[in-house]
């Protein structure tokens, strides 16, 4: 076995975007030309469209707003091959002048344009319900009838359409801007590792899966140490955030500080204060996983850094090649039709794999447009886990792929079902993996794996979304929050999680600063548990079913946003509105733990 920062790879380091497809040949191969006749082009047909629809909406008719519909959708299209070209270079290359210049442009040219088109949903929202219902009843609208139905449900919260203007200019200098610095500072981290010099942070947090725990000890400290530089600075711009988001939500008249990223994800704040009370209410199972890792690691107590270590000498590393291969049939066993999207991702240059210097951390899946084809970003770091990530991200791919039938405006779905298929598609790969697993040990290895990806998914990203709860109610009610501040609710928030099953050291408390989605996505983490616990029911429903569920899956995925979520989750019999319906999804969960004690008493650990 070779240690992940040692393994040799050379296909990996080729595996890198080819972002030109989103140009669509604008520029003559020049990007950044390409990028600005794409603006132009959407800036023009964006002026056309207001002389020729605003201030007219109240008398159009089904007709001339399926027309209007079609043209809107041009327009949004040409602009966000721009605007994903843009964020995708500088994802990958934060550091770079030219892709922060080439960003910053991007923004200031694309709030020119949905300025100019503001119009259009404020008067859209103030047609009364029977002239709505009319237009929407209209044949020939399914591409845009959902999307319209939905933005009349924030009514409530638009204000005057200079006021719109004014805060829609104004965020390039706020709020983007702050985030951008955030984002920057972040992906700037480097920690120093003994006999390797500098890493980039993801590098140096996946060695927490090491075996010994005086390095994950070392580990620890080192990126405590790392994170102290520009603490002050992430500090302030994540106040900045939230002093923006209490005026806003004041504006906009949000009850609660969650309202408006509930009404984008199109749940009520009753189901979602449900489904986190639900979680809360199991925190006792990471707590039982952790006094059982203990056991395994024979620990008295488990530290916060010996969380994600590994709990067998099974360390194995997988190189690209094998990865691809696990994945692809993993998705092909299931279903020929999505391993055939698989292969369109691994076979083109639509994925970024390697972990480099000035890249963005962690993994994503950018939809795009439907004209063209996602992209995946990974960190790919030889663990097991990244295998799993990547098959992760693959299923939003694929998601996004078949999605994109319906078109621009339903082709993503509400966060809350976002997560659908990419954690189906890594239940299938853990399946794959598990099937072929010869051992116990090498059971409880991949069951602790999957565990710790289900705490990790679930548990965590709802305590993550007490935290978030804290500092928001914090900084309205006392003011700005300090760095011990911050420090003092982030370990709060862990410490309800993990109870006395593991300590919380002083040196984890500023590990908060990195986490993007608390500046960049007010809100966005309690999708991951709801995301997690709907696949885990889906997945549930497979099992029960057999072969013929996947016609019905590829109909879900086929769906993208054009439905409800309930509507959605009734073509694969999943009934969101069941009151006990996360217990389904936790109780999964717990089957795993139970088969993880068993398979440890098998190799005789415990």
């Amino acid at each position: 076995m070779t240690s992940p920062d040692t393994v040799s790879d050379p296909e990996l380091q080729e595996v890198a975007w080819d972002l030109t497809d989103l140009l669509n040949g604008a520029g003559s191969g020049d990007p950044q030309a390409g990028v600005d006749a794409l603006l132009a082009e959407a800036q023009t047909r964006a002026d056309a469209f207001a002389d020729r629809y605003a201030g007219k909406l109240a008398e159009i008719d089904g007709a001339g707003l399926i027309a209007a519909m079609q043209a809107l959708a041009e327009i949004e299209e040409i602009a966000a091959r721009a605007g994903t070209y843009a964020h995708l270079a500088f994802s990958v290359d934060t550091q770079s002048p030219t892709n922060g210049a080439l960003l910053q442009r991007v923004e200031e040219k694309g709030t020119a344009i949905e300025t100019k088109l503001l119009f259009f949903h404020l008067e859209w929202a103030a047609l009364d319900d029977a002239k709505a219902e009319e237009l929407l009843a209209t044949d020939g609208l399914d591409f845009a009838r959902h999307h319209l139905a939905t933005a009349r449900r924030y009514r409530p919260h638009l204000l005057s359409e200079p006021e719109e203007r004014i805060l829609t200019e104004k965020q390039l200098s706020g709020r983007s801007a702050w985030t951008r610095l955030f984002e920057e500072q972040t992906a700037a981290i480097t920690v120093e590792l003994p006999e390797v010099g500098d890493v980039p942070l993801d590098a140096a947090l996946s060695q927490l899966f090491n075996p010994d725990r005086e390095v994950r000890q070392d580990i620890a400290a080192r990126v405590t140490k790392a994170l102290q530089p520009g603490l002050r600075t992430r500090a302030y711009a994540f106040n900045t955030l939230l002093a923006d988001k209490m005026t806003d939500d004041r504006l906009r008249n949000y009850p609660h500080w969650l309202s408006a990223r509930n009404l984008s994800n199109e749940a009520s704040d009753e189901s979602v204060q449900a489904l986190i009370d639900a979680v809360r209410a199991r925190y006792e199972l990471p707590r039982r996983w952790y006094r059982l890792k203990a056991q395994l690691l024979g620990v008295d107590k488990l530290a916060d850094y010996d969380r994600m270590a590994a709990v067998t000498q099974d360390n194995e590393t997988i190189a690209w090649p094998e990865a691809k291969r696990i994945v692809r049939e993993s998705y092909a066993n299931f279903s020929p039709e999505l391993g055939g999207i698989i292969d369109d991702f691994l076979s083109n240059p639509w994925i970024d794999g390697p972990v480099r210097p000035g890249k963005r951390g962690g993994a994503f899946c950018s939809y795009g447009v439907p004209s063209a084809h996602p992209y995946v970003m990974l960190n790919y770091t030889h663990l097991r886990r990244d295998v799993l990530t990547l098959a992760h991200e693959l299923g939003h791919g694929v998601h996004a792929v078949l999605g994109g039938s319906q078109g621009v405006f339903h082709m993503a779905t509400p966060l809350t079902l976002a997560e659908t298929a990419s954690v189906f598609g890594e239940t299938l790969v853990f399946g794959e993996l598990l099937e072929a697993s010869p051992t116990p040990e090498s059971r409880l290895s991949l069951l602790a794996e999957s565990i710790e990806g289900s705490i990790a998914t679930v548990f965590r990203q709802v305590a993550m979304n007490r935290f978030e709860h804290l500092v928001h109610t914090s900084r309205r009610e006392e003011g700005e929050i300090s760095v011990d501040r911050f420090g003092e609710l982030w370990a709060q928030s862990q410490e309800e999680l993990l109870g006395d099953a593991v300590e919380v050291t002083e040196g984890y408390r500023s590990w908060w600063s990195y986490v993007p989605h608390f500046v960049a996505s007010p809100g966005y983490v309690y999708a991951y548990a709801y995301g997690q616990l709907l696949a885990l029911a889906v997945y549930g429903r497979f099992e029960e079913e057999g072969p013929g569920f996947e016609a019905d899956y590829v109909n879900l995925l086929r769906a993208g946003g054009s439905k409800s979520p309930e509507e959605l989750g009734q073509i694969v019999g999943v009934d969101l509105a069941d009151p006990g319906f996360w217990d389904k999804g936790l109780d999964l969960v717990e089957r795993k733990l139970d088969a993880a004690e068993q398979a440890a008493k098998d190799a005789g650990r415990i």
